[in-house]
C-alpha cells in the first residue's frame, strides 16, 4: 500500500517562500563569483505561491480494490508515496485529479494495466490527460473513455508500448499575455515545454526587453538554437528583421510552424537540426540538406538566444557564440552548466544583465537568464 508520509518535497510553504528564493540568488552569485565571473544586480522574477505548475506526472498505485495517485522518493525510489492533492499543481490539475481517478474506479477495464497519469493544462482552460498502460488497449477502452472525455471536458489521449489511441487530439492551445499582447502556442503532448506558464511570461517579457532595439527599428537578424515550439521565437520575433531558430524535435518544429502562423510570424525560417549540426555548416559552410534552400550568407546575425538542455552547450557552439554574435541571450535550467559556459564566453562578452525566474519554488532548482554583448 502506497505511504502517506515520506521525504518527498511537493508541498507548499508561502510563508517562507521569499527566504528560500533569496538563499537560491545566494547560491547563484557565489557560484559566479567563486568562478571570478562579474554579474550585474540580479534581477529576481517571483513565481506564484501555489497552484504554478500546469502539468504534472503520477503513477497510479493499486491497492486492492482501490487505486491512488503516487510519486517516488528519490531518497527510496522503491517507496510509492501516496499523493491526495497537489498544491503545487494548478488549481485544474487539482479539480481533475479526484475525477480521473473516480471514472478509473468505477470501470475495472480502464483500471486495469494503468500505471501512470498525466496532465497538462493551460492558463488558457484547454486541458490534456494521458493514461499510460502495461496492456494493449482494445476499442472498449475508445469507447468507455470517449464518455470520460465528454464529462470531464477534456482531451484524452491512451498509451500503452508502441501504442497510442487519440479520441480528438494530442495538443492544447495555451493563450500568454505577454506586454499586452496574446501569444498563442500550440503544446504537444509528450514534447516539452515550460511548466510554470506564469514565470513563462516573465521570462519572455524579459527576453524581449534585453533585445528590444534601441531605436525601436530592427536592424539586424536573430539565429535561435533549441526553439523548441517556438516559444521565445514568437515572443521576440518582431525585435529582429528576420529570425532562424533551429530546433532536433520533428514535433517540436511542427509545433513551431503552427505557432508562427498563428501569431502571423512571417519574418521567420525554422530548420529541424540539431545545434551541433548547424553550427559546423555556419562555421565551415558543410552543406546540408536541410540547409539547401537556405542561404544563409544572406543573414546579418548579431544576436543569439541559446535555450540549451540541463548539460549546456557543446564545446563547438560555446565557440560559435563567442566568435560570430555580438549579443547573447543565454537561458538556463542549471546556474552550474551556464557558470562553466560563461568561464569560456567571458573571455569576449561581458553579462550586461542577469535575471533568475523561480520556475520550481520550493526546489533548489532556478532558472537563469543571461544578456551578454561583445566587450
Amino acid at each position: 500500500m502506497a505511504e502517506t508520509t515520506a521525504g518527498l518535497n511537493i508541498e507548499t510553504r508561502p510563508e517562507e517562500y521569499e527566504e528560500l528564493l533569496e538563499a537560491k540568488v545566494s547560491r547563484v552569485q557565489e557560484l559566479f563569483a567563486d568562478k571570478g565571473l562579474r554579474i550585474p544586480p540580479v534581477d529576481a522574477f517571483q513565481s506564484e505561491r501555489e497552484n504554478f505548475r500546469t502539468r504534472a506526472e503520477f503513477r497510479i498505485w493499486h491497492d486492492g480494490e482501490t487505486s491512488h495517485y503516487a510519486m517516488f522518493d528519490p531518497k527510496a525510489p522503491k517507496k510509492p508515496v501516496k499523493i491526495e492533492n497537489f498544491p503545487m499543481g494548478s488549481k485544474r490539475i487539482n479539480d481533475l485529479m479526484p475525477l480521473v481517478l473516480q471514472e478509473i474506479m468505477d470501470k475495472p477495464f480502464l483500471r486495469k494495466g494503468l500505471f501512470q497519469a498525466n496532465f497538462l493544462t493551460t492558463l488558457s482552460g484547454d486541458d490534456l490527460v494521458t493514461l499510460i498502460y502495461h496492456k494493449k488497449l482494445a476499442e472498449e477502452w475508445t469507447e468507455a473513455v470517449e464518455g470520460m472525455r465528454q464529462r470531464l471536458g477534456v482531451s484524452i489521449v491512451g498509451r500503452s508500448r508502441s501504442q497510442k489511441v487519440l479520441l480528438d487530439r494530442d495538443w492544447v492551445i495555451e493563450k500568454l499575455p505577454v506586454n499586452g499582447r496574446q501569444l498563442i502556442y500550440k503544446q504537444m503532448e509528450g514534447a516539452f515545454c515550460q511548466p510554470n506558464a506564469g514565470m513563462c511570461v516573465k521570462m519572455l517579457e524579459w527576453a524581449i526587453d534585453v533585445t528590444t532595439p534601441v531605436d525601436g527599428a530592427p536592424d539586424h537578424d536573430l539565429l535561435e538554437l533549441y526553439c523548441g515550439n517556438g516559444n521565445f521565437t514568437i515572443a521576440l520575433a518582431h525585435n529582429f528583421k528576420r529570425c532562424l531558430a533551429t530546433e532536433i524535435s520533428k514535433a517540436s518544429v511542427a509545433a513551431a510552424e503552427e505557432n508562427c502562423s498563428a501569431n502571423s510570424v512571417h519574418n521567420t525560417v525554422l530548420v529541424r537540426m540539431s545545434s551541433q549540426d548547424f553550427t559546423d555548416a555556419l562555421v565551415n559552410g558543410t552543406e546540408r540538406f536541410r540547409l539547401k534552400e537556405i542561404d544563409l550568407k544572406s543573414y546579418d546575425f548579431k544576436t543569439i538566444l541559446v535555450d540549451p538542455p540541463r548539460a549546456g552547450l557543446d564545446p563547438a557552439t560555446q565557440e560559435l557564440v563567442s566568435e560570430l554574435f555580438d549579443n547573447i541571450v543565454y537561458i538556463s535550467c542549471s546556474p552550474d552548466t551556464l557558470a562553466r559556459d560563461l568561464e569560456a564566453i567571458c573571455q569576449t562578452h561581458r553579462v550586461e544583465k542577469f535575471a533568475v525566474f523561480d520556475q520550481f519554488p520550493y526546489t533548489p532548482h532556478l532558472e537563469c537568464g543571461a544578456y551578454l554583448v561583445r566587450k
